[in-house]
């Protein structure tokens, strides 16, 4: 150590003897120190200006400690019991972080219900905005059922008798094509319906009957083709339920009887039929006007549910109940879901093929 450095150690603090006795009493006091050093293994030095000597731990003028050389066996033991509080401590850390990633997928694992909370959440509560009132809801739905039902049982065949013909004596082509032109007169009568009853409610809010290319919609029509089998099996499970009356041709349609004749013509006209016409006026009365406005008076999911019912119902067929139901949920939950009538549509008319080509085999 140079001088101009060990100049800045403190001078050693001297206590004052004012007397033999408390001189004793003050050398008893370091020769203790000393010796409590030397069992610690340091040893008491001289601190000066200008050397450092080495003093016997009974020395009286020592003022600091120099620590003893060791032999290399305790150095040794001494590392060893570092690396071992070290990896000591490398396991406790390892520990930590694996209590750290549990922490996370546990933190993750409640986000995930939170997300899927509130997204259950939203699904329940969301509305759409709804102008018009129950009469209205109802006026329109009475229309369109008679409306329905005036036009394919009364204002076609007229129309076909007064033309010199009747459904009955016409070839299976003849019948596909009265089919055709029948379903477009209803749907444009139902239309029509619509544009009047809703039109002093014009323009209408947000949401209302939109028909978009964009989005996602398409992995929620996949997602409903995915229930098109337990449909089916539903309605197996109505069919023995409710059995179809006996005969030959009784409770057959025009569609089966042109589907066991193999005519290509008729097929393609049928297929137009229950795979673009029905879908799209359907959708429009059940999935765009009927299921949102429902809405105005109860929770989305019973909106779903009661449009399904009445979906299932203006088909006319005890024998197809339940799986008209199930499948009107499955369609009213993708239009709930995208706000797209095309995505229901879209699901509607995979359905229709599904049946057309299962009658086909």
């Amino acid at each position: 150590m140079s001088s101009s450095a060990s100049c800045l150690v403190p001078p050693p603090l001297r206590l004052p003897c004012s007397s033999p006795a408390a001189a004793a009493r003050f050398g008893s006091r370091r020769r203790v120190t000393a010796a409590v050093a030397s069992a610690k293994g340091w040893r008491l030095v001289r601190v000066s200006c200008f050397r450092q000597e080495d003093v016997p731990t009974t020395s009286d003028d020592g003022a600091g400690f120099e620590r003893i050389s060791r032999p290399e066996s305790s150095r040794g033991a001494e590392a060893s019991g570092e690396e071992g509080e070290g990896e000591g401590e490398g396991s406790s850390g390892q520990g930590e972080r694996g209590f750290g990633e549990g922490d996370d997928w546990f933190v993750r694992a409640q986000e995930i219900k939170r997300n899927l909370q509130e997204r259950i959440f939203r699904f329940q509560t969301q509305r759409w905005t709804v102008p018009w009132t129950g009469k209205t809801i109802a006026q329109v739905m009475i229309l369109w059922i008679a409306t329905f039902w005036f036009v394919g049982s009364w204002i076609v065949p007229f129309l076909a008798h007064a033309a010199g013909f009747s459904k009955e004596t016409l070839t299976h082509r003849g019948q596909a094509l009265y089919s055709l032109l029948t379903d477009i007169t209803e749907g444009l009568a139902g239309i029509a319906i619509l544009h009047h009853c809703l039109g002093r409610f014009r323009p209408l809010p947000p949401g209302w009957f939109e028909f978009n290319l964009k989005g996602r919609w398409y992995l929620d029509v996949a997602l409903g083709c995915l229930l098109f089998p337990l449909v089916n099996f539903l309605s197996h499970i109505n069919i023995n339920l409710i059995p179809m009356s006996s005969g030959p041709v009784a409770g057959v349609s025009s569609v089966e009887q042109s589907i066991v004749a193999r005519d290509p013509v008729a097929m393609v006209l049928y297929a137009v039929v229950v795979t673009v016409c029905a879908p799209i006026w359907e959708e429009i009365v059940f999935r765009g006007f009927l299921l949102p406005s429902l809405t105005r008076y109860m929770p989305l999911p019973w909106s779903i549910l009661v449009s399904a019912a009445a979906f299932a119902l203006a088909h006319f067929n005890a024998q197809r109940v339940m799986p008209l139901v199930f499948l009107g949920v499955v369609m009213g939950g993708v239009f709930a879901r995208s706000r797209n009538l095309l995505a229901s549509m879209v699901l509607h008319s995979l359905w229709n093929g599904f049946v057309f080509l299962d009658l086909m085999k």
